[in-house]
């Protein structure tokens, strides 16, 4: 059971929306990068589980989106964009079948170094075998 499909595809879909695109560009990874240009997401957890008894996983995604511009303004807009362009999305998968795509929670906060301003976004997807 790999989510590796599941977050191809929404790194795909994120990049090609252009509400996330005109803030963060192409800086869209399912990996961090060693040395981030900003602002960016990042997926940086993932968690799959059965369902039931057959082939249908639960996939639960935490993606982290991360600014510097100086003030939340721009990490909130990047979480909303993203939320958007995920709820309900369709992405065609490898291997699977995307039962359903939400974003239960999203939220923004000041990071530790005080410099950076991190927003949360969760997904929650369900998939099963083709």
């Amino acid at each position: 059971m790999t989510d590796k499909p599941l977050i191809d595809a929404l790194v795909a879909s994120l990049k090609s929306a252009p509400a996330v695109t005109v803030l963060a560009g192409q800086r869209i990874y399912a990996t961090a990068p060693r040395l981030p240009t900003y602002p960016c997401v990042v997926v940086t957890r993932s968690e799959g589980r059965p369902v039931s008894e057959g082939d249908a996983i639960e996939h639960l995604l935490t993606l982290t989106c991360a600014s510097r511009f100086g003030g939340p303004e721009e990490a909130r807009a990047l979480v909303a964009a993203v939320r958007a362009a995920l709820h309900d999305a369709r992405p065609s998968l490898s291997g699977r079948r995307l039962v359903n795509l939400r974003v239960p929670y999203a939220d923004c906060f000041a990071g530790a170094d005080r410099e950076t301003t991190l927003g949360i976004v969760r997904v929650r997807a369900v998939t099963e075998t083709l």
